[in-house]
């Protein structure tokens, strides 16, 4: 079936206070994204935001970002003081300063009031989600030592994870441990229930699953073993890509490398460990970095930029049949955008998912991008991603000739005859099976809007939706799933 869908992050939502969360304004866009004759709401990965606030930089690629917890729902629920909670004044970014000061004062609140009436739950919760205590544990030692790095760490032995050592932490921490359970036991209990909304709806919530995880992540401290790190557990080899259209530099992303053989060795067991667990979160899930499973460029860990690499061969057809073989239910969209050479492309064939197109590359020479007409029935088209500008910022940064190009392709009089108009009409009528596009081309919003730039840091990851009238454009995506014959009409 053709269909089409929205990309919007949780904390985008126009929820009251400082941040989107998993009330109110979550059920509330299911509802236009049904309404509007979509059937996918598509959203960036969802763990406890990292460095520079990056959803792609984790701590765990298994937890769920607490600071999306909805507290007029805990009110509602009775896990929190009625009118303890005060939003905070809704504003065009994400103050997440602000938003983590709030939360860390409300959720301690709910947790001394309600941990102990919840035993039993949280008791089955910690049985269903093997990893909370670990993570509870990861999170414990962090606070005690100011939030550092992992690598960081002043006690060695705790660093290195000594058994005996290991053990008296989870003594002295208990309670901190349980706060950071009981912070994950409510994100999943109100995430459970706005998935089973969305699914009553016909709405399929599709996750993103960046390839690798953050160094100081509970993943890495957890697995050493799994990653390329020294005797002293540091990284030797980091990932990033090379010179591309988003840097001259390259990026250095600075996550440490698997160590494929030994993963081999284990029957993939930790990756097929990581996607159950989202996709049991998920309807769908884009695994970003698609291509680094064919080959990944590998930076030493010494270098400062993404300048020095080299490529080296992925896991390929190794991986992927275990994952089929081991979760065959499991839906996959591969983020195939970057150096997309005959490896990659062969293991794509190969798997069978769909890939992706952006139609903002179409009209770049620099890029190869293929034009509407040209897309083949299995991918996923975008007028853009979280990485590119907003249609019209993109649009008023182009160049002449790519300009030129866009009009000639997508009909337009002249370079005032709305340019996200004609773009969001060209991805829906495109031959591609799904179309996506960003909330932010459905308001024709422009570059001040952007979710993020490749290559920066501190200025990403913060915008927000403001409070609108959905029902004025769910008239307009009508059209469009009509015009494209997409969605629920066909």
């Amino acid at each position: 079936m053709r269909q089409s869908g929205v990309l919007l992050h949780v904390t985008s939502l126009p929820s009251d206070g400082g941040i989107g969360t998993l009330g109110k304004a979550a059920y509330e866009f299911v509802d236009f994204v049904k309404d509007s004759g979509m059937t996918i709401w598509q959203m960036l990965p969802l763990g406890p935001t990292g460095y520079a606030e990056s959803p792609y930089q984790s701590c765990s690629t298994f937890a769920g970002n607490q600071l999306v917890v909805d507290f007029p729902s805990l009110e509602e629920d009775g896990l929190l003081p009625k009118g303890a909670y005060v939003p905070l004044e809704i504003k065009p970014d994400v103050d997440f300063d602000a938003v983590k000061e709030q939360h860390g004062k409300l959720m301690k609140l709910s947790f001394e009031s309600s941990f102990e009436n919840l035993h039993g739950e949280i008791e089955a919760f910690k049985k269903s989600h093997e990893w909370v205590s670990d993570y509870g544990l990861f999170r414990a030692i962090k606070a005690k030592y100011n939030e550092n790095s992992w690598m960081e760490w002043p006690d060695q032995k705790i660093r290195l994870r000594d058994a005996e050592t290991v053990e008296k932490y989870k003594a002295e921490l208990k309670d901190e441990i349980n706060f950071y359970i009981y912070e994950q036991y409510l994100f999943f209990r109100q995430w459970t229930k706005l998935h089973e909304y969305a699914k009553s709806n016909g709405v399929m919530l599709m996750g993103d699953m960046p390839i690798y995880v953050s160094e100081d992540s509970a993943d890495v401290w957890l697995n050493p073993d799994m990653f390329e790190l020294d005797e002293e557990c540091r990284p030797v080899r980091v990932a990033g890509v090379p010179p591309d259209y988003f840097s001259v530099n390259g990026q250095r992303w600075g996550n440490p490398l698997y160590a494929w053989d030994k993963h081999e060795a284990a029957g993939y067991s930790w990756w097929i460990s990581r996607l159950r667990a989202l996709g049991e979160m998920f309807d769908i899930l884009r695994i970003d970095h698609f291509i680094g499973f064919a080959n990944y460029y590998a930076i030493p860990a010494s270098e400062p930029t993404a300048l020095v690499g080299k490529y080296e061969a992925g896991p390929g057809k190794k991986l992927f049949d275990k994952i089929k073989e081991e979760l065959p239910e499991l839906k996959i969209v591969a983020e195939d955008l970057g150096v997309v050479n005959q490896t990659v492309r062969d293991l794509l064939s190969y798997c069978g998912y769909p890939g992706m197109k952006v139609l903002q590359f179409a009209f770049d020479g620099e890029v190869s991008g293929e034009l509407p007409e040209t897309h083949t029935k299995n991918c996923f088209v975008y007028t853009g991603t979280h990485d590119n500008n907003t249609t019209l910022g993109w649009w008023r940064g182009a160049s002449s000739e790519v300009r030129e190009r866009a009009r000639k392709a997508l009909g337009m009089k002249d370079d005032e005859d709305g340019i996200t108009e004609h773009m969001l009409e060209a991805a829906f009528t495109a031959e591609a099976d799904t179309a996506v596009v960003p909330m932010q081309d459905l308001l024709d919003l422009g570059e001040e809007c952007r979710m993020n730039t490749p290559g920066t840091v501190g200025c990403n990851w913060t915008w927000r939706m403001l409070p609108a009238d959905l029902g004025v454009l769910s008239e307009k995506v009508r059209m469009l799933n009509i015009l494209g014959n997409r969605g629920k009409f066909f």
